[in-house]
């Protein structure tokens, strides 16, 4: 079996922007019961309306499934040398210039920030930025993957 390492030229790559996806309330709701996220901002519209909310608000995890959605991109990119089977989450952090609110259609945008060795395993360096239609910001996620080796 030959082990491919992450191609290090795709360190600074920008993927075209993914397509739209619109936050659905049904969704931030069972994200929310999934991870014990009890507040009523999260399920409850006239609780998040009387808080300022047009509408229920994401908790501040829910876009971990949009970005890893994106992150596929690079994944699945058959040149970039990333053998997922050989993929371990590192870390996600998170970070919002406004809430997410049920209605909001997302537009993500990938960037693999940087790629690095460690100890015998790639260290991959993720950003999915999530913009409004209109192109303002909303989040950007970033993760860290190690792709390992021998």
């Amino acid at each position: 079996m030959t082990v491919t390492a992450p191609d290090p030229s795709y360190a600074g790559r920008t993927y075209p922007a993914g397509p739209t996806h619109t936050v659905s309330a049904q969704k931030i709701a069972e994200f929310a019961r999934a991870t014990g996220a009890a507040s009523p901002l999260h399920t409850d519209p006239a609780a998040a309306r009387a808080a300022g909310h047009r509408d229920v608000i994401a908790p501040p995890t829910f876009l971990v499934s949009l970005a890893q959605a994106t992150e596929a991109q690079y994944i699945e990119d058959p040149d970039a040398g990333i053998d997922f089977s050989r993929v371990v989450h590192g870390e996600e952090s998170f970070t919002l210039h406004r809430p997410v609110v049920a209605g909001d259609r997302l537009v993500p945008t990938l960037t693999v920030e940087s790629i690095r060795s460690a100890g015998g395993h790639s260290m991959v360096a993720t950003r999915v930025d999530l913009t409004d239609e209109s192109g303002q910001d909303v989040a950007s996620v970033r993760s860290m993957l190690v792709v390992r080796g021998e």
